[in-house]
């Protein structure tokens, strides 16, 4: 058994990325943490798999709370502004899983899942008791349920804990964790989690933090094309589109996604912040969960079409406001939003 440390303020000793940035020196924060590590003062061995865009961010929290973490990425390159920020590399799942009490993964998709567990170099390769695994990737259910099985055969510990939020509240460590998993497993880890999130949601067992999230991000895009349809529906009797978008951010109408998402309309991000395909991803994830469960999901099968719709343009790798396009498309106006000037992310 893994004695996690408790702290009574689990979030004191921790600033947003951007008030790291300005106040304190970069040498001076990295050459302390190799410092620490070196001493045997920093805290429970982490691994991450998975450093993309999402998953970097949640392994730079983690690092600048004292963790020691140890890190993998199918694309290395992506994993080098962490090596030089204090991480270290692992060159396979089972490296990083050898050499860590609490391993995370963030991956794309549930195939991305299969290959980082799967085989003599995957994480089930090198689970073994007293080991814990968080995945923090959206993927499908029952997959996922079965890894939790199998890593309980091994005598290890699994969660599924995904991330509601964006790159800019993972830095200020403001993103909701919903967790699925043995509560026991879940207290112990609590401490670790609270270094990422503020907002944590213990749902039960196996594959609930999952269905969770899929219930809620369902919802970006069937409250996005009401939104989008409004605006549009001005704009063609006459009121100028930003206008149109200031009143509705400023009506009780106006969910911090839409408040976040709607300026997207009139110009599109330079970086998505989550792309028409992983969107779509999603959203089949809901439908197969739906049809299961015998729910009719209406809305989300509509947004799922116009989000082939989007693909079909070429629009598969743009934020999924894009879809304001396709509906202005379809309205009869002219092609305003893509070739608008794009926006500097304030992901960033």
């Amino acid at each position: 058994m893994i004695n996690f440390p408790i702290a009574i303020d689990y979030n004191s000793h921790l600033m947003p990325y951007s008030a790291y940035n300005q106040n304190t020196t970069k040498a001076g924060a990295i050459g302390a943490i190799h410092a620490r590590r070196e001493k045997g003062e920093l805290k429970v061995q982490i691994g991450f798999i998975g450093l993309g865009k999402m998953g970097g961010r949640i392994a730079h929290r983690l690092l600048m709370a004292d963790h020691a973490v140890i890190g993998y990425n199918r694309t290395p390159e992506k994993a080098t502004w962490l090596i030089a920020e204090g991480m270290r590399w692992g060159t396979t799942p089972r490296a990083i899983v050898v050499a860590s009490d609490v391993i995370f993964a963030m991956v794309t998709n549930t195939a991305a899942l299969r290959d980082i567990m799967d085989g003599e170099e995957g994480v089930t390769a090198a689970l073994a008791p007293g080991k814990i695994f968080i995945d923090m990737s959206t993927v499908s259910v029952p997959v996922s349920r079965a890894f939790a099985d199998q890593v309980a055969s091994l005598g290890a510990q699994m969660l599924d804990c995904p991330v509601s939020g964006t790159v800019r509240q993972i830095d200020e460590g403001t993103i909701s964790l919903m967790v699925g998993g043995e509560l026991a497993t879940f207290q112990q880890t609590l401490p670790i989690l609270r270094d990422l999130a503020t907002k944590i949601t213990y749902v039960g067992k196996h594959g609930q933090g999952l269905v969770m999230k899929i219930a809620l991000n369902l919802s970006l895009t069937t409250q996005f094309l009401g939104f989008a349809e409004g605006i549009l529906l001005a704009e063609k009797q006459g009121i100028p589109r930003d206008i149109a978008v200031t009143a509705w951010c400023q009506s009780a109408l106006a969910s911090p996604m839409l408040q976040h998402r709607g300026p997207f309309v009139l110009g599109m991000p330079e970086d998505a912040w989550f792309d028409v395909t992983m969107m779509q991803k999603d959203l089949q994830l809901a439908l197969e969960l739906g049809q299961a469960s015998d729910v009719p999901l209406l809305s989300v099968a509509l947004a799922n079409q116009l989000l082939n719709a989007a693909r079909a343009l070429g629009y598969g790798h743009e934020d999924f406001a894009i879809l304001f396009e396709v509906l202005s498309q379809l309205s009869g106006l002219s092609s305003n939003s893509a070739a608008a000037p794009r926006q500097q992310t304030i992901q960033d």
